[in-house]
């Protein structure tokens, strides 16, 4: 499991999470943040410092950001 960036994120784009992300997994998207499942150490350090919450396990998301899941992943396999 790694962390997911969801709705809150799109068009925000605060990037406090980029900030202190030990190992860079975190990209900019077009609208909105991603983190790359692959990279991903699970520390939690974006989760804390996200400013909109838009932050979760992916075992933790809300079943409305769901979706998110999916979007993540798609970002990372073009």
């Amino acid at each position: 499991m790694a962390f997911v960036i969801t709705s809150p994120c799109e068009n925000e784009k605060a990037a406090e999470c980029i900030e202190v992300c030990p190992v860079d997994c975190i990209e900019e998207g077009k609208d909105m943040f991603h983190i790359d499942p692959d990279i991903c150490i699970e520390c939690g350090a974006c989760e804390a410092a996200c400013p909109v919450q838009a932050i979760y396990m992916e075992e933790d998301i809300p079943e409305e950001e769901e979706k998110y899941i999916q979007i993540n992943r798609a970002f990372f396999e073009d």
